[in-house]
């Protein structure tokens, strides 16, 4: 064991907490930057609460996030969903951007500036959206399914 009786008291203290704030977080790890096949960098995440607010507080820097969920009823309560098939094509030409599956509730990516049609599909049910993404400015759209829809659970999502 480590004797830090020659250090002063109060930095043996900072010591002591830096080591304690590091192992706890070390518990909570980012979610993967993945590459599409059309070249355009991608990150899902969001599926517990701290993961959630780590992507939320990444999406300013990243130009379009895309969040998925699904009607409760009653007093507007939203649960999350995974299992998203996200196609994102150029609006003037057509040009698939981005088609990537979405394993988790939110999806940001690094789409260049322009026009878009984004395609999200879930449980067959395909919701189309515009999204415009403008150099410097976050672009959001979200999706939001019916209840009656038979969403995958999250752990099923990722074997489609």
């Amino acid at each position: 064991m480590t004797s830090f009786a020659w250090l002063p008291p109060s930095l043996t203290l900072a010591i002591a907490l830096c080591a304690a704030s590091s192992s706890q977080a070390a518990v909570v790890s980012n979610p993967p930057i993945r590459m599409a096949a059309q070249g355009i960098e991608y990150m899902c995440g969001g599926s517990g609460q701290a993961e959630a607010a780590f992507m939320q507080t990444v999406a300013p820097r990243w130009a379009a996030s895309f969040q998925f969920a699904m009607n409760q009823g009653g007093d507007e309560a939203r649960a999350r969903v995974a299992g998203v098939r996200l196609v994102v094509r150029d609006r003037y030409n057509g040009y698939q951007m981005l088609d990537v599956m979405a394993d988790a509730p939110h999806l940001l990516a690094r789409l260049p500036p322009g026009s878009y049609t984004v395609e999200a599909t879930l449980d067959g049910l395909t919701l189309i959206q515009p999204l415009n993404v403008v150099q410097g400015r976050g672009a959001h759209a979200s999706f939001v399914w019916p209840s009656n829809l038979n969403a995958p659970e999250p752990t099923q999502a990722s074997l489609r």
